[in-house]
């Protein structure tokens, strides 16, 4: 019987491509940083990991940022390219786990969305150290985390995390600017999100 890969290898998401499995890509940018956006600005350069198709990218990029899209499957950045996007967007094949150093310290912002519930979560340490390597410093991560995700299958994504579980993380290393649960959700999700807004703490 053939191993099937795990979230951890692009071989698992590509296939869904492949497959035209993608069902987590709703065709627009999540509701929660649309919402976000309505009050509050996302400038200077952007990091969207995990950005799929780039719905998150593109909207950012119509707010005025620099934005770079960052997925390892092949059928993502393929997909992102089908679409008209803005000419301070960019779209990159690699592994934000593994982040490539011409990246580090170069990100004023990351935007987060369905990349943490993604990974497995023995990789959020990894995850935790490539946000520090790609921020400047007192960069920001604006962070939609599935809180609450309806998985019946706990070792495939979405892998839920909690509130107490993104302190342990992440509050070593940043402070919470704010955090809201969204009133804007893709379908299924209300009430499930949990938005963050964390600034990286002076080293």
């Amino acid at each position: 019987m053939t191993q099937q890969p795990s979230p951890s290898d692009p071989h698992f998401w590509q296939a869904r491509y492949e497959a035209g499995e993608a069902h987590w890509d709703k065709g627009a940018a999540a509701p929660p940083l649309l919402e976000y956006l309505e009050s509050q600005p996302v400038a200077g350069r952007v990091l969207v990991p995990g950005c799929g198709s780039g719905h998150d990218v593109r909207t950012l990029a119509a707010q005025g940022a620099e934005v770079v899209g960052m997925d390892f499957a092949p059928g993502a950045i393929a997909a992102a390219n089908t679409h008209p996007n803005h000419e301070n967007t960019q779209f990159v094949l690699g592994d934000f786990l593994n982040l490539d150093p011409k990246f580090y310290g170069t990100f004023d912002w990351i935007f987060e969305h369905t990349c943490f519930c993604a990974i497995d979560p023995k990789r959020r340490p990894d995850y935790l150290r490539s946000c520090l390597q790609a921020l400047k410093p007192r960069g920001k991560l604006l962070a939609v985390f599935y809180i609450n995700p309806d998985q019946d299958e706990p070792d495939h994504p979405p892998f839920r995390s909690s509130p107490e579980e993104l302190d342990q993380w992440f509050l070593p290393h940043f402070e919470i600017l704010h955090q809201q649960v969204p009133t804007q959700s893709y379908e299924g999700r209300e009430g499930r999100e949990l938005l963050r807004v964390f600034q990286r703490k002076e080293a």
